[in-house]
C-alpha cells in the first residue's frame, strides 16, 4: 500500500502521519515520522500535513504535534532513532 503507485510514497507516508496524529497513536506517529524522514519530506511539507491533522483532529492533538516537531528536530540534527 505504501509503495509508489499513483501517489508517491512520500505523500502516502504524510497521509499515514496525519491519520496517526488524528488517532493519537504515538507508536504510529513515530513510525510514519521516521518514514517521512527517510522519504526526504521537507519541513514545509511536514508543517502543511500537520496543519491538516490539527484541523481534522482538533486541539486534543496538540501534545502529539509538539512531540512530532521535537522528534523531527532530533532526526534532522542528530540522526537518532526516535522512540
Amino acid at each position: 500500500v505504501y509503495e509508489s503507485n499513483t501517489l508517491p510514497k512520500k505523500i502516502k507516508e504524510l497521509m499515514g502521519l496525519v491519520a496517526s496524529i488524528v488517532l493519537r497513536c504515538d507508536d504510529c506517529i513515530n513510525y510514519h515520522l521516521l518514514r517521512c524522514y527517510e522519504e526526504n519530506v521537507s519541513d514545509e511539507e511536514l508543517e502543511e500535513a500537520i496543519a491538516i491533522a490539527l484541523i481534522v483532529g482538533g486541539s486534543i492533538t496538540i501534545p502529539h504535534i509538539r512531540r512530532v516537531f521535537n522528534n523531527w528536530d532530533m532526526l534532522k540534527k542528530e540522526r537518532v532513532q526516535i522512540r
